[in-house]
């Protein structure tokens, strides 16, 4: 039989991002919610953007004008990778497959989350832009042999981090992106060094840049860690993966152009009723 004080014990969560009052009348609900230090619904609801409050719950204080510059303008980029992406396919296929929402955003997560143009990568190119800083000896020798850790849990890299392994190019966007951040960044920069690098690194790489040098490089300049740039990268392209998949659910599978010819039935009710 349970204590009376063993009813009564009360539970911490120990936390400095959050901070909760509960109300007088309901103690599983909140009086007032302070995020590290910050009153959310009575102080940062509209006078903080989007932006700002996302830099606040991660790194715990105000981002600078040119951080934030520098996230709106990755979060624009990220936001939708497009249907050429593994991650938005996913969510697509889901959707046109009429599973729940819920579903296609996981796995768009899923599947956008290795090595190959995804989250995980992203943490790879941060770790190596910091480990090898801007020393282009650093990177030659770096890349003679990219190697991770943890191949327990994730695969081996098959590339370079923060390189297209099928690109001859840096594409377009990816041009475009990098050109408009490095202009946000401060002078020495990871930014501006990437942007000035470019063809060197390319070369001794023999690779062009992907988004994913481009977004590790944009998230160091704005002061966060390869940790917390694999969680920003996943969550920043999860609006794209969204919209595609509500757009194919609508649609319908008859349209989808991966279904038709792809499906091979070896019991087809349709054709037996003709025999």
């Amino acid at each position: 039989m349970a204590k009376d004080s063993d009813n009564n014990k009360k539970e911490t969560i120990t936390t400095r991002i959050w901070e909760e009052i509960p109300e007088d009348d309901n103690p599983f609900a909140a009086k007032a919610c302070y995020c590290s230090g910050y009153d959310v619904y009575g102080d940062l609801l509209g006078k903080a953007t989007w932006v700002e409050y996302l830099y606040l719950l991660f790194k715990l204080e105000k981002p600078t004008k040119q951080q934030c510059a520098l996230l709106e303008g990755l979060a624009v980029a990220l936001a939708n990778p497009g249907p050429r992406d593994h991650s938005v396919r996913a969510a697509m296929n889901a959707g046109v497959g009429g599973s729940t929402h819920a579903s296609a955003l996981m796995a768009a997560l899923a599947v956008g989350a290795g090595n190959l143009g995804g989250g995980r990568e992203v943490y790879w190119a941060s770790k190596y832009l910091k480990y090898c800083k801007q020393s282009l000896n650093n990177w030659a020798r770096a890349a003679e042999h990219f190697s991770t850790q943890d191949a327990d849990v994730w695969h081996e890299l098959e590339h370079a981090p923060g390189f297209d392994p099928y690109g001859n190019s840096c594409s377009r966007p990816v041009q475009q992106t990098l050109n408009y951040l490095a202009t946000l960044g401060a002078s020495g920069s990871c930014l501006s060094w990437i942007c000035e690098q470019q063809s060197v690194l390319e070369n001794q790489v023999g690779s062009p840049y992907s988004m994913v040098m481009v977004a590790a490089a944009a998230f160091l300049d704005a002061g966060f860690n390869p940790d917390e740039s694999e969680m920003l990268y996943l969550l920043l392209r999860l609006p794209g993966a969204a919209a595609h998949s509500l757009e194919q659910e609508k649609s319908g599978w008859k349209r989808y152009p991966f279904f038709g010819s792809g499906l091979i039935l070896n019991d087809d009710p349709k054709q037996k009723r003709s025999e």
